[in-house]
C-alpha cells in the first residue's frame, strides 16, 4: 500500500495536470470562435464557386472540357489528400479522419486500384506511414503557420496539380473534418479531381441561358485550378475549427476526470490517515492498560 507521502505527491501531480488541462480548454475556447467564424465565412464562397462551375459545365459539350472536370478517362490511380492536425490532445479528431481515409484506401486496393497519399498535417502522416509508408508521395506540415491563409491552400493545390499534370494519378479525394458544433465534427471525403458537378434540382425552376465570352472551356481552364485551391482552403478552415472544438471538448473531459481522481485520492488519503491515527491510539491505550 502506498504511503501517505506517496499519496500526497500523487494528489499534487493530479492537481497540476488539472490546471494544465483547464488552461488548454480555455485557450481552445478562445481560439474556437475565430476559427469557427472563418470556417462559416468560407462556406458560401465555396458553394457559390461550385454553382458557377456547374452552370458553365452544363453549357459545354457532354464529355468535353478540361481534364480537371472530365478526368483522364481512367480511375486506376487514386490520390488521397488527407488533411489532419499538427497536434494531439484533441480526442478522436485526427484518428477519425485517418480511419476514413484508411477504409477508402483498403476498399480501393481490394478493387485492384493503385492508391497514393498526400498528407497535410503531422498527425495524419505519423499514423498513415505505419501501413502506407511507400505509398505516401507528399507530406506538408503547417506547424510554422500562425494563421491559415489562402496562400497555404494555393501551395497545396499547386503540388496536387503538378502531380496530376505529370500523370501521377487519375482521381483525387480530399479528406477533412467538417465542423458542426463543439461536440460534433464530421469526417468528410470529397472528390475534387475530376470535379463532381451536381445536376440542377428538378424543382429549381427554369434555368436562365447565358452566352459566355470567352468560350466555356477557356473560362473553366482558369476557374477550375482556383476552385481546387478554394476547396482545399475550405477544408483547412473546417479542420482548424474542428480541431479546436475537439480539443476544447477533450480538455473539458480531462479536467472533469482529474477532479474525480482528486476526490477519490483525497478520500483514500483521509481514510488511510485516519486508520493510522486510530492504530496508534489503540497501541497507546493497550500499552497503558498493560502497565
Amino acid at each position: 500500500m502506498a504511503s501517505l507521502k506517496d499519496m500526497r505527491v500523487r494528489i499534487a501531480s493530479t492537481k497540476a495536470t488539472q490546471k494544465i488541462t483547464k488552461a488548454m480548454q480555455m485557450v481552445a475556447a478562445s481560439k474556437l470562435r475565430r476559427a469557427q467564424t472563418a470556417a462559416e465565412a468560407a462556406r458560401p464562397y465555396a458553394e457559390k464557386m461550385d454553382t458557377v462551375i456547374a452552370s458553365i459545365a452544363g453549357a459545354t459539350t457532354a464529355g468535353s472540357g478540361p481534364a480537371l472536370l472530365v478526368g483522364t478517362g481512367k480511375d486506376q490511380v487514386h490520390l488521397l489528400l488527407v488533411c489532419t492536425g499538427e497536434r494531439g490532445l484533441c480526442g478522436a479528431f485526427n484518428s477519425s479522419i485517418v480511419r476514413l481515409a484508411r477504409e477508402r484506401a483498403l476498399a480501393l486496393m481490394n478493387q485492384g486500384k493503385t492508391v497514393k497519399f498526400f498528407c497535410v498535417g503531422r498527425k495524419g502522416y505519423e499514423q498513415l506511414r505505419r501501413n502506407f509508408d511507400k505509398q505516401i508521395v507528399g507530406h506538408l506540415e503547417l506547424r510554422s503557420v500562425r494563421q491559415l491563409g489562402f496562400v497555404n491552400a494555393n501551395d497545396i493545390a499547386k503540388k496536387v496539380l503538378e502531380l496530376f499534370n505529370t500523370g501521377e494519378f487519375d482521381v483525387c479525394t480530399l479528406f477533412y473534418s467538417r465542423f458542426k458544433s463543439v461536440i460534433a465534427q464530421i469526417p468528410t471525403a470529397q472528390q475534387i479531381i475530376p470535379l463532381v458537378v451536381e445536376a440542377p434540382k428538378a424543382d429549381a425552376g427554369p434555368t436562365p441561358s447565358y452566352d459566355y465570352e470567352p468560350a466555356e472551356d477557356e473560362i473553366l481552364d482558369g476557374l477550375l485550378p482556383r476552385n481546387l485551391a478554394v476547396q482545399i482552403f475550405r477544408a483547412l478552415l473546417e479542420n482548424n475549427a474542428s480541431f479546436y472544438g475537439a480539443q476544447m471538448s477533450s480538455m473539458d473531459n480531462a479536467t472533469r476526470n482529474a477532479g474525480d481522481m482528486i476526490r477519490k485520492q483525497t478520500l483514500i488519503y483521509n481514510r488511510t490517515r485516519q486508520a493510522m491515527i486510530t492504530k496508534e491510539l489503540i497501541e497507546i491505550i493497550s500499552g497503558a492498560e498493560a502497565i
